[in-house]
């Protein structure tokens, strides 16, 4: 029997997890966490038995203890941020999927290696502000990660069996989004709803407006960085509107290989959940001759209309704690669009000034110097707006 804990397992990544080991045996689920989705928790709980639960806002756990109670539950129900860490760095698991979104993730990512616990990792967030610490950790261990993105999914794919090749090049594909043709003008108008509408992928609202902005492509940048060891100039970012090609690794003898698959997040879920061994798939599949035509599109990214790429780029270079500030203000200004409080075309604006204004860390990084850093971009970019 394998136990899995599952961070974030109200989201869009765990709910898709909870589904994909409904169709596969001997799996037990030990722990899920959530921030304050009380009502799907409780679903989850009745449905799937865990030994305990999660909520990162007590308030949340408080009322999911007298949910429980009323239906006679005996689950365990603990409440607070801490508890995420001693979810992920539970001696009984097998797997922790962290699918837990923003900066708080980085933390029950290190509790899950220093315990030696495998870790199946959906947040990039670990990887972007704490990408020189997680592999530091990695090392001390002698530990992988198991990354679940579909980019980086394929890219971990495509790597296996061919650790005695050199790559040269690494192709992280974007879709795009749904915003991909439209002028700088357009831009300015989008709403919310617009900016939510995701051409290819059904993911949580904070992934499709990054999305919209390409700053999620350069956040997995930075998180290809650190999860692979190629350097930023070996990283490139590509569109591909179709979504089927997931990423492409060219090799020094200019052979390229490439992933494909259908848009959906349950096929590189399983291939997580089920590693090293593989199990039959029984979601949904590519058929190469579904139609009379098969097209596969490529093209270079606008970097004028979508700077956050080049932002991105930066910030990783740059190094230090730079990245951290950048996806603290990157979390800040996306929470203001979806609130309405700033336009779509300012959201890279005030993430460019917050950067303009932090001097960065390219010593070697600490916990505390990252957590200082991420308060204080998120502090800044408030007083931007």
């Amino acid at each position: 029997m394998k136990k899995i804990v599952i961070l974030g397992s109200t989201g869009s990544i765990g709910t898709q997890a909870l589904e994909v080991i409904e169709t596969l045996d001997n799996y037990e689920i030990l722990a899920l966490a959530a921030h304050s989705s009380v009502e799907l928790m409780e679903q989850q709980i009745l449905k799937f038995d865990p030994h305990c639960a999660v909520m990162a806002d007590k308030d949340a756990a408080q009322k999911l203890k007298e949910k429980l109670r009323v239906q006679q539950s005996s689950v365990e129900v603990i409440g607070g941020l801490s508890a995420l860490e001693n979810l992920a760095s539970d001696k009984n698991a097998d797997l922790v999927l962290n699918a837990l979104v923003g900066a708080v993730g980085l933390k029950p990512s290190l509790a899950c290696i220093e315990a030696g616990n495998q870790l199946a990792l959906a947040n990039k967030e670990s990887m972007v502000i704490g990408g020189e610490l997680i592999n530091k950790k990695l090392a001390e261990n002698n530990q992988q990660i198991l990354p679940v993105d579909s980019e980086h999914n394929a890219v971990f794919q495509l790597l296996e069996g061919n650790e005695n090749k050199k790559v040269e090049r690494i192709y992280l594909t974007a879709s795009g989004g749904p915003f991909l043709s439209y002028s700088r003008q357009e831009l300015q108008n989008v709403s919310v709803g617009e900016a939510l509408n995701h051409p290819n992928w059904d993911m949580g609202p904070k992934i499709t407006i990054d999305s919209a902005t390409m700053m999620n492509k350069g956040l997995e940048v930075i998180e290809a960085h650190y999860l692979f060891g190629n350097p930023f100039t070996e990283i490139k970012i590509i569109i591909h509107p179709e979504s089927i090609i997931h990423s492409m690794v060219e090799f020094v003898d200019g052979s390229i290989h490439a992933e494909m698959g259908p848009s959906d997040m349950k096929l590189p879920i399983q291939y997580v959940l089920t590693y090293p061994e593989t199990e039959v798939c029984r979601g949904s599949r590519l058929d190469l001759l579904a139609g009379e035509n098969f097209n596969l599109n490529l093209q270079k990214p606008d970097r004028e209309r979508f700077p956050a790429i080049d932002l991105a780029y930066q910030a990783g270079k740059q190094g230090g704690t730079m990245p951290a500030v950048l996806n603290a203000a990157n979390e800040v200004v996306v929470n203001a669009f979806l609130e309405g409080r700033i336009a779509f075309d300012e959201i890279t604006d005030i993430i460019s000034r917050v950067m303009d204004r932090h001097d960065g860390d390219k010593n070697s990084v600490s916990l505390d110097n990252i957590i200082a850093a991420d308060q204080w971009a998120r502090s800044a970019a408030e007083e931007v707006f």
